[in-house]
């Protein structure tokens, strides 16, 4: 008995401190020093009014916006609730028929070569916010026609939204999907 009061106590305690205090720290400097990230890393319309984060993919389908990389959610694509991949490997039946499916879909568009994975297959939480460059240059003729612009001016958009590497050395070069084609509308609506 008498070593079950200090164990008690102990949990309490740690409870407290691991539970309560040091989270309320780290979110309060978090917040300070990091203000949009701690808060969801949301992008705004015009107006002020949150239309998506930059951290999670939204579902765009008209021919005038950037597609993003297919989500693997469940209910309803982009499902920040339902993170994760489909688990289907590169023998599964299911998924072979998804990802023709999805290349069927990009070529009845234009597409002819040359189709990056990231628009077939998608990423490990399905939520995934950015496509490659080399995505986002397939698109370019859809989308420029779509909207009645100029390829080259599109294409210098998508090059202005290209972010590097993070650090210089860590992943891939990337483009925003939903950053694209806000700025695409504001250009061209």
């Amino acid at each position: 008995m008498n070593d079950i009061k200090p164990a008690i106590m102990m949990v309490l305690v740690f409870t407290i401190i691991c539970g309560g205090i040091y989270p309320a720290v780290v979110t309060g400097i978090a917040q300070a020093v990091f203000p949009k990230e701690a808060t969801g890393s949301f992008i705004t319309d015009r107006s002020g009014r949150e239309i998506g984060s930059a951290l999670i993919g939204q579902p765009f389908s008209d021919s005038k916006y950037f597609w993003p990389r297919p989500s693997a959610t469940t209910d309803f694509g982009y499902n920040p609730a339902a993170s994760g991949g489909s688990n289907s490997g590169p023998t599964n039946p299911d998924y072979l028929k998804t990802v023709a499916n999805r290349v069927k879909a990009l070529k009845d568009t234009g597409v002819s070569t040359g189709i990056p994975t990231d628009l077939v297959q998608a990423s490990a939480s399905g939520l995934d916010p950015h496509i490659s460059p080399e995505a986002a240059s397939v698109q370019i003729p859809r989308v420029a026609k779509a909207r009645g612009m100029m390829e080259d001016k599109v294409r210098r958009l998508v090059s202005g939204h290209t972010e590097d590497r993070q650090f210089g050395i860590i992943g891939s070069p990337r483009v925003n999907v939903l950053a694209l084609n806000l700025a695409l509308d504001r250009l061209a609506p």
